[in-house]
């Protein structure tokens, strides 16, 4: 059977994305970190509307505890793989650079850059042998892509997350497996929560924040059969703003 790894899967982003998918009769592993009760409400959701969910819990930006988990997972699943693979974990710890600790800056590249390494890398062993294929796609951003003052660390993070989706892409085609980027723009989730949104909704062109489901509907579509052809791309979703 094939299975969709969702990381950061407990609430916003994350969790519109499992939910999309298991909806599409995708088995969904959720993953979280801290969040236990929100990632069991997340399971119990899918469970409840009669498609396949369950838990797995690790730190994306410690490999120990990522090759841990997913070694127990392929245990219990001898005869099933990983086959979707949604790389969404990561952090904001924003600050102008020159008061920026190193904490702030290493731990935002710790869990969203190193975390899509450790993990791919991981998964990859099963989606290249005889051609099985894979769909991978990573959650930029738009800070990625033009830059927001005071997330250095998560502009740079995400920046460099594209920059490993055009090549990564050009190395596994060949074995049937893509790898996108979505760079959404102001989403209304926890990690927008604090941010001035009556301010930020005059710059974008819809004047709204988006919504996580909306985010999780582009997903849908680019780990299906449909978007086959389709690798490489960083797709925006941010309602004009950055275009």
């Amino acid at each position: 059977m094939k299975y969709a790894l969702v990381t950061g899967a407990s609430r916003g982003i994350g969790k519109a994305i499992s939910l999309r998918l298991a909806a599409k009769g995708i088995p969904v592993v959720v993953n979280y970190l801290k969040n236990k009760d929100a990632a069991e409400a997340v399971v119990a959701q899918i469970q409840e509307a009669g498609g396949m969910a369950e838990l797995l819990p690790f730190d994306a930006s410690q490999p120990s505890e990522i090759e841990k988990a997913l070694d127990a997972w392929e245990e219990a699943h001898p005869d099933d793989h990983i086959y979707i693979l949604v790389n969404n974990a990561g952090i904001r710890r924003d600050n102008v650079m020159f008061m920026m600790s190193d904490d702030e800056w290493h731990s935002v590249l710790d869990t969203t850059l190193n975390g899509f390494f450790y993990i791919t890398r991981r998964l990859l062993k099963h989606m290249m042998p005889r051609k099985r294929g894979g769909r991978i796609v990573n959650v930029a951003s738009l800070s990625g892509l033009k830059g927001l003052p005071g997330q250095t660390n998560y502009s740079a993070a995400k920046a460099a997350l594209i920059g490993a989706t055009k090549a990564l892409a050009q190395e596994v085609a060949p074995r049937g497996v893509t790898v996108n980027a979505i760079a959404p723009g102001f989403i209304e989730t926890d990690m927008t929560k604090d941010l001035a949104e009556e301010e930020l909704r005059k710059l974008i062109p819809m004047g709204r924040f988006g919504k996580p489901e909306e985010v999780a509907a582009l997903v849908e579509f680019l780990v299906s059969d449909g978007a086959a052809y389709i690798t490489g791309e960083v797709i925006n979703i941010n309602g004009g703003l950055y275009t």
